[in-house]
């Protein structure tokens, strides 16, 4: 429901906005909402070239581009046939219908691809009694957090693989393992229109994202010529381990879930004794031995996770055989599951995508966020911290969005100032809530989330908070 509403509030406010900026002159081209693409100049005004100052006149006439950049940069001026068209910025993300198009090419068909490889991955799993195994041994641990789940569960062994992915930063392999995992807590689910406490539970702990290594920060770090790129590494794992505790309290008292259990606490040291150890490792290692590391270890046990589950297969090839099946056969059914997992989460991402679209080239996002930058400097919280809040505005909506002011942060104010960093620190931390509720949600037709939303929502206040108390504490 409360989904519902957003996306509902959202479309309708930006749809308004829009509308009204129109209506009074404040726009004058409303195209590039609709058929824009990302990055295009924003049509502002035309003109006819004998109106112009005739210093910019006749620039415009000698160029022999018949354009003209202002000493405002983004404000160029080009002729066409004696019309001059005035644009200034870039249109921050693709308009409705190019957005439309590309969920299908650049999202839905590589997601589905994905899916189809893991899925049938996991397929193997289930038929060689791998994730009963794996549940078996789980389920110790996982009955105190998830105290709804029966004990060996396979649903144990989805959401397993699904938090060891996030840990390693295997976005591609997290995703079908968690849509494997709420599928099968529904199949558990008594309302199958509402969502269930292990569900829930879930859902939370995936978004906090507890994360060992930022792959693709340092990739980006890297890319902006970063001193040494994998320096945002610990407080990325700092942060993201605050934010997995955070919403295991924040759910876990509201579920009433026991904490004083020497099976969880003992989990919880193990897990920050993993954490411990390798930033010990990695604090000897130098800067290309970081680079080198972080950018293979996740890779390589992505690659040993796969490499086991085949040889457990293969050495149960007789319990294949009694099932009518063989390995092979095995792994192109899963695969059909992911393919049709895509065709039902289709909806769900194509409609959370277009109400984002809307709701970032509309103008209302900008003015919300510059809103808050305003309070936040008036409360007398420092300029470099605030420099960094777009992309901690922007990371529950969108992935891609906060991504571009992430870079965008690193290149205006420098790939190792403070504000590059803490923009750095915030994509990692967080997750895409809304995107993330409307996929996994979707995927099994849950209509009534509960209280996911704000929790998710909570947990990446809780996040964004950590981040900044960290990067103070760091650099």
């Amino acid at each position: 429901m409360a989904l519902s509403r957003f996306w509902l509030s959202i479309i309708l406010v930006s749809v308004l906005y829009i509308l009204v900026m129109l209506a009074f002159g404040r726009s004058y081209s409303i195209d590039n909402i609709v058929n824009g693409k990302k990055d295009d100049p924003v049509l502002v005004r035309e003109t006819y070239l004998n109106q112009l100052p005739a210093s910019i006149g006749d620039s415009l006439t000698n160029s022999k581009t018949h354009s003209y950049s202002s000493v405002h940069k983004d404000t160029v001026y080009t002729l066409e046939n004696n019309i001059v068209k005035i644009t200034t910025g870039k249109l921050a993300t693709d308009g409705i219908l190019p957005t439309c198009k590309n969920t299908i090419l650049d999202l839905l068909i590589p997601l589905i691809a994905y899916l189809s490889f893991f899925c049938g991955i996991l397929q193997l799993l289930i038929d060689s009694g791998a994730s009963e195994k794996l549940a078996r041994f789980l389920s110790p641990i996982f009955i105190k957090v998830f105290p709804e789940v029966p004990a060996n569960h396979p649903s144990i062994s989805y959401m397993m693989l699904n938090f060891a992915a996030n840990f390693l930063g295997l976005d591609s392999a997290a995703t079908p393992f968690g849509l494997k995992a709420m599928q099968s807590l529904q199949e558990i689910n008594p309302d199958k229109e509402k969502a269930s406490n292990p569900q829930i539970m879930f859902m939370c702990l995936h978004a906090a994202g507890l994360t060992l290594i930022p792959t693709s920060i340092i990739g980006y770090r890297a890319a902006q010529n970063a001193q040494n790129p994998a320096d945002v590494m610990l407080p990325c794992i700092i942060t993201s381990f605050v934010g997995t505790v955070a919403a295991l309290l924040i759910v876990g008292i509201r579920q009433r879930i026991n904490f004083k259990s020497a099976t969880l606490l003992l989990s919880l040291t193990g897990i920050m004794g993993v954490i411990t150890g390798l930033l010990i490792y990695i604090a000897r290692l130098d800067i290309i031995q970081k680079n080198h590391f972080t950018n293979n270890i996740s890779n390589v046990l992505l690659l040993l996770i796969i490499l086991s589950i085949l040889i457990y297969a293969f050495t149960k090839e007789k319990k294949f055989a009694a099932n009518d099946k063989n390995i092979f056969s095995s792994f192109t059914e899963g695969a059909m599951s992911g393919l049709e997992t895509g065709r039902i989460i289709f909806p769900y991402i194509l409609g959370m995508l277009v109400a984002i679209s809307l709701f970032r080239n509309s103008g209302v996002f900008e003015m919300i966020s510059d809103f808050i930058s305003k309070i936040f400097m008036a409360l007398g919280i420092q300029k470099k911290v605030v420099d960094a809040f777009p992309v901690a505005i922007l990371r529950p909506f969108n992935a891609a969005g906060s991504r571009g002011f992430m870079i965008d942060a690193m290149r205006t104010y420098g790939v190792d100032s403070f504000t590059g960093r803490l923009s750095c620190v915030f994509q990692c931390a967080a997750e895409t809530t809304f995107y993330v509720i409307a996929v996994y949600f979707g995927s099994v037709k849950i209509k009534n989330t509960r209280y996911a939303l704000p929790t998710m929502l909570l947990v990446d206040l809780v996040c964004v908070i950590a981040a900044i108390g960290v990067s103070l504490l760091f650099f």
